[in-house]
């Protein structure tokens, strides 16, 4: 679940951006819509703890993020938040194995590499646990990376504009997958876009729209 009241950033010399209330239930799927500016990044990362509001309060999976202080984010965030960002950020010199084993050692959790077989091969993956991230396609990045932010079964998955350079095809494709896993982790989705293909493919998603104000 989400909770964020009275939220408010300011970044050095431009003004404060100011937020709508949220509240939403755990396996909920949030829409977070808007222009370029509205604050759609920056509402996601002050979710994921990433950033620290100038106002308000933040209580995402139960956690009231200002009682969290800044060493225990990390391991909070690992073991609770999965998260799909628009750059993938798959390190070159690992396998896409070793990619989602940097999970563990990020939550402080004992490396479960049977875990990463199954989470892997949920994916149709398997073939490609030994690969480097240049040798996968564009689709099977961001399906290594659905995996890795997956693989801890979080209770909330923040993804960033997944569908920003994806065909038709493709972006019915992803939606899907995204919508099916997050299901099977009972997980509260929250998905910041600016195409109008997402909303189609989600009619039962909620909407918070940014810089317009209000929520759907």
């Amino acid at each position: 679940m989400i909770a964020a009241n009275g939220l408010a950033y300011a970044y050095p010399g431009a003004p404060a951006l100011r937020f709508p209330d949220v509240a939403l239930g755990q396996g909920e799927t949030l829409l977070l819509r808007g222009p370029s500016g509205s604050g759609k990044s920056t509402w996601l990362a002050l979710v994921a703890g990433l950033l620290t509001p100038a106002e308000g309060r933040i209580v995402v999976a139960g956690q009231d993020l200002s009682g969290l202080g800044a060493a225990a984010r990390d391991p909070w965030r690992a073991r609770h938040l999965g998260v799909l960002p628009q750059r993938l950020f798959l390190s070159e010199a690992l396998t896409v194995s070793d990619n989602l084993a940097l999970v563990y050692f990020a939550a402080g959790l004992p490396l479960d590499r049977g875990a990463i077989d199954r989470s892997l091969r949920r994916l149709g993956l398997e073939a490609l646990a030994g690969r480097k991230p240049s040798q996968l396609s564009g689709g099977q990045a961001q399906r290594v990376a659905l995996a890795r932010a997956l693989l801890l079964e979080p209770k909330v998955l923040l993804v960033d504009e997944p569908t920003a350079s994806l065909d038709d095809e493709a972006c019915h494709a992803a939606l899907a997958l995204l919508g099916q896993r997050a299901a099977e982790v009972g997980a509260t989705m929250v998905i910041s876009t600016h195409d109008a293909r997402v909303a189609a493919a989600l009619p039962g998603a909620r909407t918070l729209r940014l810089g317009r104000g209000g929520a759907a």
